[in-house]
């Protein structure tokens, strides 16, 4: 019976890594099926590098490249805010902390997963909006700055939960060699600990970056959502993932417009896909 029981177990757990994978297959094929028809309209050069997103007027404009850079600017600009903070987060929790503070911000940094976006978003809305329009003498504080800096604390909680995880997993024994050794505390931390757990950071760092990339109702309400080429990230923009939510209720289906929101889903999808692999790649890599 024990054994029939494992049986059954692990044939449950293989099908749903092949659901998993199925899941994913398919969402590409419905993506690709409206996403690819656009091209029966519009060149794919003309899609991807096109500066002007007008798909109402006539004829209709379809150029992605500026929602693609505001993406662009807002994940940057994130990137720079969370990784800094994430990294420190991690080796105090891991490092630094006593174990009674360690288990309290641990438990705090996984509430903070929980967030729903749409809060951040009111949040930013509210606070930090007037303050970005007041210290840069801004007509509007609705710019890619403050969705950057409300998106980097969305992604700062799952960066510091892998890095820590990657720094606690290090084997104790690199840390009391180094000690032997004659090195500091700190020494020890960014020339021992951080080299050997350089995989989980990195793959850390790029699954915040999937998870910034892929927000949409925070940047939506917080980033001014102007779908023209940005020169600062002190200008309003709009990305990829708000003009798919903004603007899907009000099209046509079966018209290039509608069509077009599916072909910027495909971008995403192959956007987040890459994250995602290389994240993997990194996570698995063997250290030397």
């Amino acid at each position: 019976m024990r054994r029939f029981k494992e049986f059954i177990i692990e044939k449950i757990i293989l099908l749903s890594g092949f659901a998993c994978i199925l899941f994913v297959i398919l969402i590409f094929f419905f993506l690709a099926k409206d996403g690819l028809a656009l091209f029966k309209f519009s060149s794919p050069w003309n899609f991807l590098f096109g500066t002007l997103w007008s798909p109402l007027s006539e004829p209709p404009q379809i150029g992605i490249l500026p929602l693609f850079l505001g993406s662009l600017i807002v994940t940057i600009g994130a990137a720079v805010i969370s990784v800094p903070l994430g990294m420190a987060c991690a080796i105090f929790i891991a490092e630094i902390a006593p174990k009674w503070m360690r288990e309290i911000l641990k438990a705090g940094v996984e509430l903070l997963a929980a967030i729903p976006s749409i809060v951040i978003g009111f949040i930013g809305m509210t606070m930090l909006s007037p303050i970005v329009k007041h210290i840069f003498h801004l007509p509007t504080g609705l710019t890619a700055l403050t969705g950057s800096i409300a998106l980097a604390f969305m992604a700062i909680p799952t960066m510091v939960s892998i890095m820590e995880d990657s720094i606690s997993s290090v084997p104790r024994i690199y840390k009391e060699g180094s000690l032997a050794l004659g090195a500091t505390h700190w020494q020890t931390i960014y020339r021992v600990i951080i080299p050997a757990a350089s995989s989980g950071i990195v793959a850390a760092i790029m699954l915040g970056i999937g998870r910034v990339i892929g927000e949409t109702m925070a940047v939506m309400m917080l980033t001014g959502n102007a779908s023209v080429m940005p020169h600062t990230i002190l200008a309003p923009v709009r990305t990829m993932t708000a003009t798919i939510a903004a603007e899907m209720g009000e099209t046509v289906r079966g018209s290039e417009h509608y069509f077009a929101l599916f072909a910027i889903g495909l971008v995403l999808f192959g956007i987040t896909f890459l994250i995602n692999f290389l994240a993997d790649m990194a996570r698995h890599r063997k250290n030397k």
